[in-house]
C-alpha cells in the first residue's frame, strides 16, 4: 500500500472513534458538546445536531476505510495504522472530557 493509504486508515479510525459519543448521546437525547456549539467544543448542542454530526463522521470514516484499502486480508499494517487512529482519538476523547466535567 501507498502512504496515504495509511493516512486514510488512521484518520479512518478517528473519525469513526470521534462519532460513537456524539452518535450515542444523540440517540439517547442528551445534550453533548459538538463544533457547532457556543463555545465550540465546551457547549452543549441538542441531540439531533449529535445525531447528525455522529453520522457524518460515520460517513466520513466509512469513506476513508473503503478508500484506504485496508480490507484485504493481509495487510496487517493498515489494520494496526486503523487501530492506532481509534484509540489516539479515544485517548484525546476521554482526556478532553474528563477536564469538561472538572470545570
Amino acid at each position: 500500500m501507498e502512504w496515504y493509504n495509511y493516512l486514510a486508515a488512521f484518520f479512518a479510525g478517528a473519525f469513526l472513534a470521534n462519532s460513537l459519543p456524539h452518535f450515542i448521546k444523540g440517540i439517547q437525547g442528551d445534550k453533548f458538546p459538538t463544533p457547532f456549539a457556543k463555545p465550540p467544543g465546551k457547549g452543549l448542542s441538542p441531540a439531533y445536531v449529535n445525531v447528525l454530526w455522529g453520522g457524518l463522521n460515520i460517513i466520513i470514516g466509512y469513506l476513508l476505510l473503503v478508500h484506504s484499502k485496508v480490507r484485504t486480508e493481509n495487510d496487517h499494517i493498515g489494520k494496526i495504522v486503523f487501530f492506532v487512529g481509534a484509540m489516539i482519538m479515544a485517548l484525546m476523547l476521554s482526556i478532553n472530557f474528563t477536564k469538561k466535567h472538572k470545570e
